[in-house]
């Protein structure tokens, strides 16, 4: 499973990395409103939340679906500005200028994902031109509870009044707390923006891609982007660019914009912000490992202590030759380690890769 871009013919220079105050902003959002997604921003969530005005903190509650169970791609206007090649602005204010370009449909479309139903990357009319698309809309909206319901009713009824909503939210939310907090990420956020256009430059997309993480490869002679995550999407990048986009509150989240006739873009965690993960399938490999009853318990001999193939087959009253085979699995899987003392190769189990399980899943579910 995967997300991949299609790069056929993009030129280096229509390749941009740049920081987007309105996706921080996003981000920022989303870490107030699931702080166990991000438990390194639980202090700075704790004194936000803790000094918010009530009136404003229920405005927020009346669409944080937007940015609570999904990224709505309204964090991310330029990517909708026709011709493919619109960068984020420098400010909040600027961002939601581009906001205020996108049509009524556009604006309907991004903000009615968290129904999870809409056609993303193909092609489609849309609710507010297709009559069944609404029934449909307004039936999962229901599903999801009265606060998706009632604004979803008022997204299709009037959306020009739901921009002007959104937009005013996001500026008391800047004046409120964000303002402070985009002041003290900026310069971080510009300065991995400069390193990575620098080893682009230098060294290639490749390098460059690898750098923003270990889940995005470029294969070159294909000319495709893939990105290592639990869902399947493409997108081109066509006679557009292609944006890269630094967040410092978004880590564990690697997202993709796959919608269909927007720019593609990658937001991905700066650097230094967090360790890389195992890929998707290593992750996969790991749990199977795990999931045997006979692997478990080599498991618990191998954690105290490094055992010779013979002992855990005297051990746990099995063949020698079935037991390599289960070590094998837990290798390959990158859970036990070899090392040779003499005559005798000790197995034992990396207890350091063990441990990161819990969180390289949660990573990985949520990336």
């Amino acid at each position: 499973m995967s997300v991949t871009i299609d790069i056929t013919g993009l030129p280096p220079e229509r390749v941009s990395v740049v920081p987007s105050p309105l996706a921080e902003l996003g981000m920022a959002l989303h870490a107030l409103s699931e702080p166990g997604h991000h438990p390194d921003l639980q202090g700075w969530a704790t004194a936000v939340s803790s000094r918010l005005d009530p009136c404003l903190a229920d405005r927020l509650c009346e669409a944080d679906f937007l940015w609570r169970t999904t990224f709505s791609d309204v964090f991310a206007p330029f990517a909708g500005i026709p011709g493919g090649r619109t960068l984020p602005g420098a400010t909040l204010a600027e961002e939601l200028d581009l906001l205020d370009k996108l049509t009524d449909e556009q604006f309907v479309h991004a903000a009615l994902e968290f129904t999870c139903q809409l056609r993303y990357d193909v092609q489609d009319p849309g609710p507010l031109a297709d009559p069944e698309l609404r029934r449909r809309s307004l039936e999962l909206a229901a599903a999801r509870g009265g606060a998706q319901e009632r604004f979803t009713h008022r997204l299709l009824d009037d959306p020009p009044a739901v921009r002007a909503w959104f937009r005013q939210l996001m500026l008391d939310c800047d004046q409120a707390f964000f303002a402070d907090t985009w002041s003290r990420l900026q310069p971080q956020l510009a300065a991995d923006a400069r390193h990575k256009s620098e080893l682009l430059r230098r060294k290639g997309l490749a390098e460059a891609l690898s750098s923003l993480s270990g889940a995005i490869s470029l294969d070159q002679e294909a000319t495709l982007i893939t990105v290592d995550k639990l869902l399947v999407g493409r997108t081109a990048t066509g006679d557009g660019g292609l944006v890269l986009v630094p967040t410092s509150m978004g880590w564990p989240h690697l997202m993709v914009l796959h919608r269909y006739g927007w720019q593609p873009s990658i937001t991905y965690p700066a650097s230094g912000t967090r360790p890389q993960a195992p890929s998707v399938e290593q992750l996969t490999r790991r749990l199977e490992a795990l999931a045997h009853p006979v692997r478990m318990r080599l498991c618990r001999h191998l954690a105290r202590a490094a055992h010779t193939t013979g002992e855990l087959a005297d051990a746990h009253g099995m063949s020698a030759p079935e037991i390599s085979r289960h070590l094998t699995v837990l290798k390959k899987a990158g859970l036990v380690t070899d090392c040779r003392r003499g005559r005798y190769v000790q197995h034992q189990l990396d207890l350091a890769a063990v441990a990161r399980l819990g969180s390289d899943f949660i990573e990985g579910v949520l990336r």
